[in-house]
């Protein structure tokens, strides 16, 4: 039968992949977020209700309740960083007496198995007490708990990936001796939508695990494995969880602050211990093996619905913005300006890049650029482009190929140099409202870096005290030149006319 949801961690990576498969399955969802705008773009937002709140304030909560038959609270605050067992401990309160409040039938909560022992870390004990403050505060729960989850995307999977795919020989910790059992994201979600046509998971704990239960070791080899890579695993005795998480977030895209509570984690034993609740489900968990051929496949697919990061704010808060990230191994340096000028005045600017126009600012950096990749047996500028003002897909322009153009929208240049990695550049162009009927645009402008192994990620520390100063005074200069031009076409006007 058909319910009113309402969902919880909707920009997150567990919420953002169910959000949608609950509407599959005919049911009403209410997204909570605290900034709508992070929705924005996803192909299901439009089919859903949202609700602006914050489970730390208590006052927003209470129209967002409002109708609702189950509620999923798929949130936690780890990437806060310090501090972010007390915040979750106060948002579950919130969460439960509000749904308490509003006559919310039942709570469905996914949080992590009670490690053997004594020995957890705050991260897997906050995990535990989120739960048990929900059930003490809130309707009825269904507690889920997982130890590894794995998917494109997902925070674990992803500390596994680049480890196992960047270090051939991996100096590791003991905890990879540490025993776990994994579960597939495909799996997670089927549980966590079953159970609403499962009244007597009501007010039960539900342990959920693949059918294997493997060491960290274990799942390292079996991932090279299935990528076909050589990979030497040494022990040592003498990486703390401060040195391991600094060391993940080197050659990870897990940033030191979120993998440091997850690596604690690792050390404690994390396995299925009654499986009675896992029986109620018709649900056949995938070996690991499996789970981790479709989670590369979604890779090689460039079909990942969610990353444990989240999606990022669009919203520019000013006339300038830029970020640097690195997201499922991928650098990102990205800047935002909105100029007075009209798309079309843009994309002519866009499209007159590189030969002899030249890359807008910082030329000579770019002509040395070009030299080393020309001595280095790459393209180098010499190649230049075919036409000053138009470009096809497929061409070359210096040292880059036309990868994708959409007219007046979006041009991305593919690096053809000699690099470490893979690198794109792209401009994206979109129309801006104007109070006062002016001609307005918003220039996206990202240069996107996916290095390999740790050689990747010593080119891009070498030259990334170049790159603000070049970038920048790029996406300055377009959006000069494209105000220039916007400018020269209205004095054009009345001749024209």
């Amino acid at each position: 039968m058909a319910q009113h949801i309402l969902l919880t961690g909707a920009t997150g990576y567990i919420g953002g992949r169910l959000a949608p498969r609950l509407l599959d399955r005919g049911h009403t969802v209410r997204c909570l977020v605290r900034d709508p705008d992070r929705l924005t773009g996803l192909d299901w937002t439009d089919r859903v209700e949202i609700a602006q709140g914050d489970v730390l304030r208590p006052e927003t909560l209470t129209a967002a309740m409002e109708g609702i038959d189950t509620a999923y609270y798929l949130i936690h605050s780890m990437a806060a960083g310090e501090g972010f067992a007390e915040r979750d401990r106060r948002a579950a309160e919130n969460f439960g007496l509000a749904a308490k409040a509003a006559g919310v039938n039942r709570v469905i909560y996914l949080g992590g198995i009670e490690p053997a022992g004594s020995d957890s870390s705050v991260h897997l004990s906050s995990r535990i007490e989120t739960g048990e403050v929900l059930r003490q505060a809130g309707p009825p729960l269904t507690e889920f708990r997982a130890a590894v989850i794995v998917g494109s995307g997902s925070a674990s999977f992803e500390l596994i990936r680049h480890l196992t795919e960047r270090v051939p020989v991996m100096i590791t910790p003991k905890w990879v001796l540490t025993r776990t059992q994994p579960i597939a994201i495909r799996d997670v979600l089927c549980y966590l939508m079953d159970a609403l046509e499962l009244p007597e998971t009501a007010g039960r704990v539900i342990e959920i695990g693949g059918p294997e239960v493997l060491t960290y070791e274990q799942m390292f080899r079996t991932y090279a494995d299935v990528r076909g890579l050589g990979r030497l695993v040494v022990h040592v005795p003498f990486l703390t969880p401060k040195l391991s998480s600094l060391w993940a977030g080197l050659v990870t895209p897990i940033s030191p602050a979120i993998a440091r509570p997850l690596i604690e984690g690792l050390k404690s034993e994390v396995v299925v211990k009654n499986p009675e609740g896992q029986a109620l489900f018709d649900v056949e968990p995938i070996p690991y093996e499996a789970a981790v051929r479709l989670a590369l496949e979604r890779f090689r697919q460039n079909e990942v619905e969610t990353s444990w990061s989240g999606s990022l704010s669009s919203s520019l808060g000013g006339k300038e913005a830029n970020e640097l990230t690195s997201e499922k191994g991928m650098i990102r340096d990205r800047r935002e300006l909105v100029v007075n000028a009209s798309p079309e005045s843009v994309f002519v600017v866009v499209k007159a890049i590189g030969g002899e126009t030249g890359w807008l600012y910082g030329n000579p950096l770019w002509w040395i650029r070009g030299v080393m990749d020309q001595f280095v047996g790459g393209p180098g500028l010499r190649r230049g482009r075919r036409n000053r003002s138009d470009v096809r897909v497929g061409e070359a322009i210096d040292f880059w190929r036309v990868e994708e153009i959409e007219e007046n929208r979006l041009l991305r240049l593919r690096a053809e140099m000699k690099l470490p990695g893979r690198a794109w550049l792209q401009f994206e162009i979109e129309p801006e409202p104007s109070p006062n009927g002016t001609p307005t645009s918003r220039i996206v402008q990202t240069a996107f870096y996916e290095p390999k192994g740790l050689l990747g990620l010593a080119y891009w520390y070498a030259i990334l005290p170049v790159h603000p100063s070049i970038f920048k005074g790029m996406i300055r200069e377009l959006g000069r030149r494209a105000e220039k031009r916007e400018a020269a076409a209205k004095t054009l006007e009345p001749e024209a006319a």
